[in-house]
């Protein structure tokens, strides 16, 4: 199994990811992208909008739904009017149950404490770790030895269950050792936290100008629904795409960028008839799971989860998440990494209307949510967001499929996927275990690097001059520090898939020597052929 600690310490040297503000002691749940981490995260968004947005071409067939469809692009504001988010749900619904330990002060989201039950001799307890510790048993053994103060020789004598559970699972946190406590029951009743970010609108402004950062970017395109019909003339079925920040106030961020409190998100509301959309609903799911393969992601460490009818969002007719096996979970277990989820007409219907009761069964027609006065608690726009066919005149409110996706953890799962450890030749042919990130071209911060081998004779100035010429196709690196052997090492920790050297021989007959990263094949080619062979090689 890959090694976390590794992937971390590689991406910090090599500047993909650094801890925000850490020269003051950073803080929890927001990271900074380094120079080749921007550029990893960049190529990721572009590719996501070129497949999803720009450049879709399918042909649908076999289904009961239209062959084509138009996509367009929306980039709404981070901070939008309150009302927005108590007719969405969040501001009622949007919450995360925590606990918090009397002992250590330490606070936890409650379905992300676990463990597993520890007995020795006739007293029983629950030892807990956190979720994101990747040897979980060592650690119940480790923290269950200590609490019975038993030797590593009387370690058999330690009864360990064989299932491990969250806390949330349990009756009763009486008997729970806590992850940062060392005696039992310290944790308080789990209770509600809004995760949504507070803010004020106006220099001068009070409660009443409280909005919110915003958790979610769906509901910068509901709201503008009817501007993008007016204007861009589209015709259902159709889809908005938009990719931006996100924030929420995670209790318990952790996992590296895997949980944060900021985030950038890349999300699709595709709009279509009632009784089209459960066929949307299973192309824009297969469609999405095979983009992660298609850019390198193992389909052996990629699975599809439908969700089952008690995990359901309260507008959701049916959810499926794409997760990944990411090296911080224990083995067999995978995170989220993109949700598609079909909400129905729930989003339309609550900005026209006012919000959704949660009380009012899956599937129903929405109710609106009276106040003590009668009148609705969350009063909609009023607006008329219904959609009429041109062609046909049938008016209806859209069903929606929203495939969403985390740009961080798509960027994070492609890190994970793509580093490697194996053993390559050095300068004098000598094994050595190499490691390199074995990123899809498409998505490689730096796409090719050019060395001249020996800094005299006139090769810098020619390796100098292709690199000029490469730099305004595609982001491309120069170095003539150190013996190429290390200049190799070092751009295939960077994920470079092609190396460029100019040598005595490019001198003589205008040909360089191209080396692939992960097979570590070398063959000459044309310097004036070098641009068009490489993006032939990186747009495969």
């Amino acid at each position: 199994m890959k090694s976390m600690e590794k992937i971390v310490s590689l991406a910090k040297r090599r500047g993909f990811l650094f801890q925000s503000s850490e020269i003051y002691g950073g803080v929890q749940g927001f990271w900074d992208y380094g120079p080749l981490g921007v550029e990893l995260k960049r190529n990721l968004k572009e590719a996501w909008w070129h497949d999803m947005i720009t450049s879709h071409n399918e042909l649908i067939t076999n289904t009961g739904a239209p062959s084509t469809f138009e996509m367009v692009g929306l980039d709404s504001t981070i901070i939008m009017h309150p009302q927005v988010w108590k007719c969405s749900g969040h501001y009622d619904l949007f919450h995360d149950h925590m606990v918090d330990c009397r002992e250590s002060k330490r606070r936890y989201r409650f379905d992300q404490v676990r463990g597993r039950w520890v007995e020795f001799q006739d007293k029983k307890i629950f030892v807990s770790t956190l979720a994101d510790v990747e040897h979980e048993l060592d650690e119940v053994r480790r923290r269950g030895m200590k609490f019975f103060r038993l030797r590593n020789k009387n370690a058999d004598q330690l009864s360990i269950g064989d299932d491990s559970l969250t806390i949330d699972k349990l009756d009763s946190t009486e008997q729970v050792l806590a992850p940062d406590a060392k005696t039992l029951n310290t944790l308080t009743e789990p209770r509600e936290f809004n995760l949504m970010f507070k803010t004020t609108l106006g220099a001068l402004g009070g409660e009443e100008n409280t909005t919110f950062l915003r958790p979610e970017t769906a509901q910068g395109i509901f709201v503008n629904f009817k501007n993008v019909l007016d204007s861009s003339r589209v015709r259902a079925p159709f889809g908005i795409g938009q990719v931006g920040k996100s924030f929420r106030n995670e209790i318990t961020p952790r996992n590296f960028t895997f949980r944060s409190r900021e985030f950038e998100q890349m999300e699709i509301e595709f709009f279509c008839h009632p009784d089209q959309s459960s066929d949307w609903y299973k192309f824009w799911r297969d469609r999405r799971l095979a983009w992660y393969t298609k850019l390198g992601l193992s389909s052996e460490s990629l699975i599809m989860r439908e969700h089952e009818t008690e995990e359901l969002a309260h507008y959701s007719i049916g959810t499926a998440d794409i997760e990944y096996a990411f090296p911080f979970l224990p083995e067999g277990e995978y995170g989220e990494l993109e949700g598609i989820a079909h909400r129905g007409d729930f989003d339309l219907r609550s900005h026209m209307e006012g919000k959704l009761d949660p009380n009012t069964p899956k599937g129903q027609r929405m109710e609106v949510e009276l106040g003590e006065d009668g009148k609705p608690k969350y009063r909609g726009s009023g607006k008329d967001l219904a959609y009429r066919d041109e062609i046909t005149n049938e008016k209806f409110i859209p069903h929606v499929i929203e495939p969403s996706a985390g740009a961080d953890r798509a960027a994070l799962a492609f890190l994970c996927e793509a580093f490697t450890e194996d053993e390559a030749p050095d300068d004098k042919g000598n094994l050595q275990t190499r490691t390199v990130m074995k990123l899809h071209p498409r998505l490689a911060p730096v796409k090719a690097a050019v060395f001249p081998l020996v800094k005299k004779d006139g090769m810098p100035e020619m390796a100098k001059e292709i690199y000029g010429e490469l730099k305004e196709k595609f982001t491309t690196f120069y170095d003539e520090k150190g013996a190429v052997g290390r200049r190799y090492r070092r751009q295939d920790e960077a994920g470079t898939p092609f190396c460029i050297t100019v040598d005595t021989d490019s001198l003589k007959d205008q040909t360089v020597t191209i080396r692939d990263r992960d097979s570590l094949e070398q063959w000459r080619v044309k310097i004036a052929d070098v641009s068009q062979e490489l993006q032939s090689r990186i747009n495969q």
